[in-house]
C-alpha cells in the first residue's frame, strides 16, 4: 500500500517532464517532449542507414554548379515551417501509418536505384526515409497543414545528368540566336554558327555553364519558397512558379550580352586587366546577382495584379 503514493508521484513527475515548456495548445491536441526526441531519433537512423546518399548528394552539390540549389532547400524548407507554425494548433499526433509508409517506399527506392544504378531513385529514396520516419512520430495532420514545405525538400534530389541535359541543350540554341538578335540590334557585328558566336574575331561557345540552367533551378526553388511562403491566391503561386525559368532564361540573357561582349575583347586590356579575366570574372560573378534581379521581376508580377485590382491574397497564411 505504502508503494502506491511513491509510483503516483514518479507518474506524476514523468507526465510532468513530457510536457514541460510546451505550448497549452500542444499539450491538450496530445503533444509531448517524447514525439520531437522520437521524431529526431528516426530521422538521425534514416540519415545512418541511407549515408552513402546523402553525402553523395551534398558531394554533387560542392562540385556541380547546377545542382548548387541544394544549398537553399533547409533554409526554404524552414522558412515554410516558420510561417505557417500556427498551424500545430490543428495538429493531432496520428496517422502515423503514413510516415511508416514513406519509409518503405523511401527504402525500396533507394535501394533499386542503388543497385540498378538509377541515381535519381537512390537519392530521392534516401529523402523519403528520413521524411518518413519524421512523419512516422508526428502524423498525417502535420504532413496535410505543412505540405509545401515538405514538397520543397524535392529540390534535393540532383537533377538527372540525361535530364539535365535535354534541357540544357535545347537551352543554348535558343540563348545563341536571341544574344546575336540583340547585338544586331544594337549594330554589334556578331556571326553565330551553332552555339558559337564570334565577336571582334574571337569564338565565344554558349556552353552549359552559360546557358541559365544554374539560374533556372535555383530561381524556381526561390520563386516555390516566395509564392507559399506568402498569403497569395492559388492562381497567383502558379504564375510566379510557372514564370520563373522564363525569367531566368531572360535575366540570362541580360547576362551574357556584357559576357559576350567582354570575351570579344579577350587579346586587350579591360580596366588594366587582360580582357579573358574580366570575361571570366563577370561571368562568375554575374549569376547570382541575375536569380536576384530575376526574383524581383516576379515580384514586379504581383505590384501589377495588385495595381489592376486582382484580388492577390486571400487569408492569412498561418490560419489556412
Amino acid at each position: 500500500m505504502s508503494e502506491t503514493p511513491e509510483l503516483a508521484r514518479s507518474g506524476h513527475a514523468t507526465q510532468s517532464w513530457s510536457t514541460r515548456s510546451m505550448p497549452s495548445f500542444l499539450v491538450r491536441n496530445g503533444w509531448t517532449l517524447w514525439h520531437p526526441l522520437m521524431a529526431l531519433l528516426l530521422m538521425t537512423l534514416g540519415v545512418m542507414v541511407t549515408w552513402e546518399a546523402w553525402a553523395d548528394i551534398f558531394r554533387i552539390a560542392s562540385y556541380d554548379e547546377e545542382s548548387s540549389q541544394i544549398y537553399l532547400v533547409f533554409p526554404i524548407f524552414a522558412w515554410l515551417v516558420w510561417v505557417r507554425r500556427e498551424r500545430l494548433r490543428h495538429c493531432i499526433p496520428r496517422g502515423q501509418f503514413i510516415g511508416v509508409a514513406i519509409m518503405l517506399v523511401g527504402w525500396i527506392l533507394t535501394s533499386y536505384g542503388y543497385y540498378n544504378a538509377i541515381q535519381s531513385f537512390w537519392h530521392g529514396g534516401a529523402v523519403l526515409v528520413v521524411a518518413g520516419g519524421f512523419l512516422a512520430v508526428a502524423g498525417k495532420d502535420v504532413l496535410r497543414r505543412f505540405l509545401p514545405a515538405f514538397v520543397v525538400l524535392v529540390f534535393l534530389v540532383p537533377v538527372p545528368g540525361r535530364l539535365r541535359l535535354a534541357i540544357a541543350e535545347p537551352l543554348q540554341g535558343y540563348l545563341a540566336v536571341i544574344t546575336q538578335v540583340i547585338f544586331d540590334l544594337l549594330g554589334v557585328e556578331v556571326e553565330r554558327a551553332g552555339h558559337t558566336l564570334q565577336i571582334n574575331g574571337t569564338q565565344v561557345a554558349i556552353a552549359e555553364a552559360c546557358n541559365g540552367l544554374r539560374m533556372v533551378f535555383s530561381l524556381v526553388l526561390v520563386s516555390y519558397g516566395f509564392a507559399f511562403g506568402t498569403p497569395l491566391r492559388n492562381y497567383v503561386r502558379a504564375i510566379i512558379v510557372l514564370a520563373s525559368p522564363m525569367s531566368a532564361i531572360l535575366t540570362n540573357v541580360v547576362r551574357m550580352i556584357p559576357t559576350v561582349w567582354l570575351y570579344g575583347w579577350s587579346g586587350e586590356t579591360v580596366m588594366g586587366m587582360p580582357g579573358d579575366e574580366v570575361a571570366n570574372t563577370f561571368h562568375d560573378w554575374a549569376a547570382w546577382p541575375m536569380v536576384i534581379v530575376a526574383f524581383l521581376i516576379l515580384m514586379a508580377i504581383i505590384k501589377v495584379l495588385r495595381w489592376a485590382l486582382i484580388p492577390v491574397t486571400p487569408y492569412t497564411l498561418a490560419r489556412g
